[in-house]
């Protein structure tokens, strides 16, 4: 069973990342070992130091508005094992150990399962 641990992080770092206007950052997410692109989802700074803290990946939900912890419900949990934002601080880049089935709700291991052409 993976164990989470948690992400050092300065308050000098969380500057750096630029919300947008509804105070939210896209966050993706990429799994451990193989580099899949397995989800993007959205953070605001809350659930960006849940997620730094607890060493397990935490969004905002748009539709819901509110907080949600990634496989609370369904099980697929991920663990943090790298956190990094990029050379604009505008996107946040999280790579995971993926418990369980997947990321995607549909069931699929990435949500992007689907491909043009």
């Amino acid at each position: 069973m993976p164990v989470a641990t948690p992400i050092d992080v300065t308050e000098d770092q969380l500057e750096l990342v630029e919300y947008d206007a509804d105070g939210l950052v896209p966050a993706i997410v990429q799994e451990q070992g193989t580099g899949d692109v397995l989800m993007m989802a959205w953070m605001n700074a809350e659930t960006l130091r849940m997620s730094l803290a607890e060493g397990r990946t935490v969004f905002w939900s748009r539709s819901r508005q509110e907080v949600w912890r990634k496989g609370d419900t369904s099980g697929d949990r991920q663990f943090v094992r790298a956190a990094s934002y990029d050379c604009d601080g505008d996107t946040l880049l999280f790579v995971v150990e993926q418990e369980g089935k997947g990321a995607c709700h549909t069931g699929q291991r990435s949500c992007f399962f689907r491909s043009f052409g």
